[in-house]
C-alpha cells in the first residue's frame, strides 16, 4: 500500500463518514433559508407546518465507535480491538476524528496503531488542533514523505502547540544561526527538538560550535540533536584528554586530524572505542564516564552557588537602596 495514499476501504470509510455527517445535520429553518421556502411554497401554512415539524427533529448523531466501524476502516480484528480496548478504558473524545486526520495524512491502519500505541495522547486532541499542526508543519518545508516519515517516528510532535513549534524554529533561526532550510532538516530528522529545553539546546550549540569547531551544516548533516549533551561532551572530552580531538583555533586549523562528527556520535560504543578511541577499553570509558558525572555535578552546584550568592547581594543592595531612599525622603518631608 502506497504510504501516501489511504487505502480504498479508508477512503470509502471517510466519505461514508462525511456523507453521513452531512445528512444528519437538523433541517431546521435555520438551514432553510426563509424567504427561498416561501417563494417555493405554496402558502404560508405550509411553510409553517415544515418548520414546525423541523423544529421536532432530533439532533444530529455523533458516529459511535465499533468493531464493525474499525474494521471497515482496514483494521484487523487484532488491531481493532487494541483501539477499541484503548479508547473505553480512557478519555478519548476525539478517536474518530483523530483516525480521520491519521488517515487522511497517508498513513495506513498497521502505521495508525503503531503510532496511537506511542502516542496514546493523540486520541484526546481534536480534530481541528491536529490539522493546524499537520498544515504548519506542512509550511515549514516538510512535504509529504518527510512529513509522514516524521509523524511516524515521532507521533508526540502532533500534541506539541504550533506555538510551541514556531518559537523552537525561530529559536534555531535566531540564537543558532540555521537557514531555514536547515531548520525543516533539523525537524525532519531530529523531531524531538521542538520539544527540548531552550537552554541546554543552546548549550548544546555552543557546545559543538565553539568548542568542538563545527559548523551548522556539518551538525545538520550528521544529526547532532538527536544525541544527548551528556553523551555528546562524554565522548568528546574521552578523545580529547586521550590527545585525539583539539579545539580548531580562529583560522579553524589543528595540529591533528580531528575524528569527524559522525564517527563521534553515530556509531556504537565498541566501533567508538575500538576505531575512534583508537582501542580504548570499555572499563576504561566506563570509569571516565563515572567521573565526568561527578565532574559535572560539582560545576553545577557551584555555579548555583555563585548565582544564588548573587541573587543574595542583589537583595541587599536593594535594601541599602531602599533604607538610603527612606533616610533621604525623611530629610525631605522634615524640610518642608
Amino acid at each position: 500500500m502506497n504510504s501516501r495514499v489511504p487505502s480504498r476501504k479508508v477512503l470509502q470509510w471517510i466519505i461514508r463518514r462525511a456523507t453521513s455527517s452531512l445528512f444528519s445535520l437538523p433541517q431546521s429553518g435555520r438551514w432553510l433559508h426563509r424567504p427561498f421556502v416561501q417563494c417555493r411554497l405554496c402558502s404560508s401554512s405550509s411553510t409553517s407546518s415544515l418548520q414546525s415539524a423541523a423544529s421536532n427533529d432530533p439532533a444530529p448523531r455523533v458516529p459511535q465507535l465499533s468493531l464493525q466501524s474499525l474494521s471497515d476502516m482496514g483494521f484487523t480484528d487484532t488491531q481493532a480491538e487494541e483501539i477499541y480496548k484503548n479508547v473505553t478504558k480512557s478519555t478519548a473524545k476525539h478517536c474518530l476524528s483523530t483516525l480521520t486526520a491519521l488517515f487522511v495524512l497517508g498513513l495506513n491502519p498497521s502505521s495508525v496503531v503503531k503510532l496511537l500505541t506511542k502516542c496514546p495522547e493523540l486520541y484526546t486532541i481534536k480534530e481541528s488542533l491536529l490539522q493546524q499542526r499537520i498544515s504548519n508543519l506542512r509550511r515549514l518545508g516538510l512535504g509529504e514523505g518527510s512529513l509522514q516519515r516524521v509523524v511516524a517516528y515521532y507521533p508526540a510532535i502532533l500534541t506539541v502547540p504550533v506555538k510551541t513549534v514556531n518559537h523552537a524554529v525561530m529559536f534555531l533561526r535566531e540564537k543558532c544561526l540555521f537557514t531555514l532550510q536547515q531548520v525543516t532538516d533539523i525537524i525532519r530528522d531530529s523531531p524531538a527538538v521542538v520539544q527540548e529545553d531552550l537552554a541546554q539546546l543552546q548549550y548544546k550549540f555552543q557546545y559543538v560550535y565553539f568548542r568542538m569547531g563545527i559548523k551548522q551544516a556539518e551538525m545538520v548533516k550528521n544529526r547532532l540533536f538527536r544525541s544527548t549533551l551528556d553523551e555528546l561532551r562524554c565522548r568528546h572530552c574521552f578523545l580529547e584528554r586521550r590527545g585525539l580531538y583539539q579545539t580548531p583555533d580562529k583560522k579553524g586549523q589543528t595540529t591533528i586530524i580531528n575524528p569527524k562528527l559522525d564517527n563521534i556520535l553515530n556509531v556504537d560504543l565498541d566501533t567508538f572505542l575500538t576505531h575512534v578511541a583508537q582501542a580504548a577499553s570499555a572499563e576504561e570509558y566506563d570509569v571516565f564516564q563515572r567521573l565526568m558525572a561527578r565532574e559535572w555535578q560539582e560545576e553545577e552546584r557551584h555555579l548555583g552557588n555563585i548565582q544564588t550568592g548573587s541573587v543574595e547581594e542583589d537583595d541587599e543592595e536593594e535594601e541599602e537602596e531602599d533604607e538610603f531612599e527612606g533616610k533621604d525622603g525623611y530629610r525631605k518631608r522634615k524640610r518642608k
